[in-house]
Parts: C-alpha cells; structure tokens; sequence
C-alpha cells in the first residue's frame, strides 16, 4: 500500500438550522501518522468528524485528501476511510466474527475467500480471535473499541478517524486500544479525537486544541509543552482561599490532593515565594489555552 498523502482542510465552517456555529473556518493539514485533536465537550469535534466522514455537509469550505475532493467525490473518500464514531451501534446478538463479516460485505469484498482471510487477520490483530463466536453484547467496553477498529480498518483503509476511542475504558483496556491505535497510525493517517489529554501526550506527533468551533492551537505535544517552560507554578491551598487566589492570579488549574487543594498558576514568575515551579505538561498547555479563550471571550474563568 502506497503512503497515505495529507489531509487539507480550508476554511471549514458549519452552521445548524438553529444557528449554533459548529465549525469557525477551520484550517489544518494532517500528514500521516497519529493526529490528536484535542477540545472539551460542545467544541466541535463531533461535527468536525462527521464532516470528514462525509456524514455531514458542512457549510462553507473545503475537505481534500490527496487528489481526492473529499466534499465533490463522497464515494471516493468513502472508499479509502474507516471511521469509529462516538457511538459505535451493531446487532448485539450477532457474533463478532459474523458481524464483521457482514460489514466486509457491505464495504465492497464480495469474494468469499477474500472475506474469510480480511475478517480473519482483523479479528486477531485486534486480539478477539478467542471470542470471535460470542455475541457483540457479551463484550466488555473495551472489547466492544476494538472491535469497532476492526470494523474501520476493513478494506486497508488509509484515512481512519475515531472520535472519543477510549471514553469510559479501564486503564488496562485503555492501554491495549492505545498501543493497537499507535500500530497502525505508522502508515496511514490517523485522527484521534478526544477530551483524554494523556491519550494524545501518549500517542500523537502532531495535534489541535479546538475551542468554540476554531483552532486555537496547533503544533507538536513538545513544541506546545516548551511553551509553556517557566511559567506554570504550583501550590496548596486551603479551598476557602481558592476565590481570592483566582482573583489575583491566573490560575488555570485545581485538583484536591491529600485533603488540600493544589493550584496551577500560569506567571512569568514565581507569584509569592511560597510557590514551586512546576514542569509542565500537555495538560497544562491544554489548561492554559482554555482558559486564555475563556477570558477572551468574557466568560468565567473557572479553572479545570
């Protein structure tokens, strides 16, 4: 199979009937490999999925993958793509391995021979070769991901978008659907979708943080975590001091350990001497940038 070639979006934008702005002129190129896009629920992830999935026509902008026009040539893309929506829906009383088999049919292998070796070599690259005759509503959530991969990756297709993979795994099944998703971003392009800021720190060499319907950062994990290099500071406070701190500082983010709460605060320098620096990570960075567009736009800065 040849290399996948990029994906451009240009100035994509989306309007439902209502008026709810979805998509802001939206401007991206993905190369092949893990892309993560990374946004809070209501951002506009979703509706940008759907759009390169080819479920939704958007409003104003342009979609090419390749020599693909991905808007004026549905079935092209269509032809090339595995998606796992959010919500991934199948017969529940029907067998993984019949299941699969079925929706091999349905995108295009006719050939019987064909069929049996394509659902074969999926099933067991997704690890559920042991269970392929059980029903679907037997399997575990984790179970249940990694047989919506291997529905996607029917037909080697080389554009593959999962939206929120790993919503509501354990750690454990979290982490096979992680390593599985970093085997075969190593060819083709791969959209990871999600709230999960580990899962694009763990998994992606390039990412977005979607915010309102636009881009609002863009860049490497590494180039956006050095951003922030010497200015993230943290301390413990007692919760009753939380809202005269976040009046004096910016403090991006909360979290209760060992009884006290801990801020991170984005300065310059140090705010008082009684704060530490901290090393930053993406979670910083994807904290920092929320709140950025919070305070821009007016609203509360309520820290994550």
């Amino acid at each position: 199979m040849s290399p996948s070639p990029t994906l451009q979006i240009r100035q994509l934008s989306h309007v439902y009937p209502n008026g709810t702005r979805a998509l802001d002129q939206i401007d991206l190129e993905i190369p092949r490999g893990m892309f993560g896009l990374l946004g809070p629920n209501g951002a506009g992830k979703s509706s940008l999925m759907r759009c390169l999935a080819t479920l939704q026509i958007p409003s104003a902008g342009s979609i090419r993958f390749g020599d693909i026009d991905v808007l004026a040539e549905p079935e092209r893309i269509r032809a090339t793509l595995g998606y796992l929506p959010q919500d991934f829906g199948v017969y529940p009383r029907v067998s993984a391995i019949d299941m699969l088999d079925h929706l091999a049919v349905l995108k295009g292998i006719a050939a019987r021979g064909e069929r049996r070796e394509t659902v074969q070599a999926l099933l067991q690259q997704v690890n559920l070769w042991e269970v392929r005759k059980r029903p679907i509503a037997g399997f575990s959530g984790g179970m249940r991901q990694r047989f919506g991969i291997a529905q996607a990756l029917i037909g080697n297709p080389r554009l593959i978008i999962v939206d929120e993979p790993t919503a509501g795994l354990d750690p454990e099944e979290r982490n096979r659907f992680n390593n599985l998703l970093a085997e075969i971003g190593e060819s083709v392009v791969v959209i990871l979708s999600t709230h999960i800021v580990d899962d694009v720190t763990d998994l992606c060499s390039r990412m977005a943080i979607l915010v309102n319907g636009r881009i609002v950062a863009h860049d490497t994990p590494g180039a956006l975590i050095r951003s922030l290099e010497g200015r993230v500071w943290t301390r413990s406070v007692d919760k009753q001091e939380l809202p005269e701190y976040r009046k004096q500082f910016e403090v991006i983010a909360t979290r209760l350990r060992g009884g006290q709460t801990q801020i991170h605060v984005l300065a310059d320098a140090a705010p008082d001497p009684r704060f530490e620096p901290v090393p930053g990570g993406l979670e910083d960075v994807y904290f920092a940038t929320l709140y950025r567009e919070r305070q821009a736009a007016g609203s509360p800065t309520q820290a994550a």
